[in-house]
Order: C-alpha cells, then sequence, then structure tokens
C-alpha cells in the first residue's frame, strides 16, 4: 500500500516500529501546512525556519516517548505544538526587549528592529496566542461531524467543495455541518468564558 493512502495513525505505528519512511511520509504530507501557520504567525522567514524544525524535533521526541494520543488528529497536534513555540519565542522576545531598554538605554541595539511591527504588544500576543489554543482544544468537544468539517475547513483550508467530495456528502450538508459546528463554538465559548468572537 502506498504511503500516501496511509492514514496519520497507521504512518505513526510503522514509524515507531522503526520505518523512517512512514514519518518521512507523514512529514511531506503536512509540513506545507505546518509552516504556513508558523509563517503567518510570525512573518519573518528565517525564525519560521527554526521553530518549523524545532516543532518536527519535538514531534519525533514526544512520539518516540510514547506520548502521543492515537485518538487526536495529527495536525491539530502538530499545529498545537508549534503554536506553543511561537508563544514560548514571544515570551522570550519580550524578556530581551525588557533588558534591552532598561539595561542597555545607550545601545544600539533594540528588540523592536528584531520583532516584526505588528503592533500588538507582545503580552497581547501571548493572550491572542493562548485563546488560540484554548479554542483548538474546545474543537475537540464538537459532535465528530462538526469537528471534521471544521478542521478541514480552518486547518487543512479545504473549500466546502473539498470536504462535501471527501465526506461523500452534499455541499449544503458541509455548509450545515459548519454552522452548527460554529454556533456548538460559540456555546463552548460562553460557557468556557472566553473573550473571544468567533
Amino acid at each position: 500500500m502506498l504511503y500516501s493512502k496511509k492514514e496519520d495513525h497507521v504512518l505513526i505505528n510503522e514509524y515507531l516500529s522503526g520505518n523512517e519512511k512512514a514519518f518521512e511520509a507523514l512529514l511531506m504530507r503536512h509540513k506545507d501546512r505546518v509552516h504556513r501557520f508558523i509563517s503567518i504567525k510570525l512573518k519573518d522567514a528565517d525564525l519560521t525556519e527554526d521553530i518549523f524544525q524545532e516543532t518536527f524535533i519535538k514531534i519525533i521526541n514526544t512520539l518516540k516517548k510514547g506520548n502521543y494520543n492515537e485518538e487526536g488528529k495529527f495536525l491539530p497536534w502538530a499545529l498545537r505544538i508549534a503554536h506553543n513555540l511561537i508563544i514560548d519565542h514571544f515570551r522570550k522576545a519580550n524578556r530581551v526587549r525588557f533588558v534591552s531598554e532598561t539595561t542597555y538605554k545607550d545601545s544600539d541595539f533594540n528588540i523592536f528592529d528584531v520583532l516584526s511591527d505588528q503592533s500588538l504588544n507582545v503580552e497581547q500576543i501571548i493572550i491572542k496566542d493562548e485563546l488560540e489554543t484554548q479554542m483548538v482544544d474546545l474543537v475537540n468537544f464538537l459532535p465528530k461531524s462538526q469537528r471534521d468539517v471544521l478542521e478541514m475547513r480552518i486547518f487543512q483550508e479545504l473549500s466546502f467543495q473539498d470536504i462535501a467530495e471527501q465526506e461523500g456528502i452534499s455541499i449544503n450538508t458541509a455548509l450545515g455541518r459548519m454552522r452548527y459546528a460554529l454556533m456548538n463554538m460559540r456555546k463552548l465559548i460562553d460557557k468556557n468564558q472566553l473573550m473571544v468572537e468567533v
């Protein structure tokens, strides 16, 4: 059976049994989506490459330690790891910024030359990213049919036509599931008192 036809959890099991090609297939399947996710958040090519590599090193280490839960979907899990590494980066950058502005006021170095100029401050970015992480966690509470459509639309960026074909349903059904998924997400957000809009 071709690697491209195998589901993620099958590839993971094969990799853990010693088949390096299985992980290579998993990496090839998801690398563009993970890379794009990091790039959109950082808007810095070199930093994106660093976080991307660090993400897959962490994925490999977590898999080898047996800490991956097969019930979870691989891509959202990988994105969550990338997301947490991005938050760690901003926290470290925040500490460097503090030092550069107090201890080295006369120095030419300023962290604002390094950070992209998006003018959310670092703390706001961390709060926003932590809220996004909580929202990813809330997705797991949706009914499977709604969760699948939401994940395909948001994480895989599939069109509703592609979702309908992949799920073997009509476009109207795919749209309906997405609508109910968003309604249920709003309820979950209210219940968990998250201050965000969906």
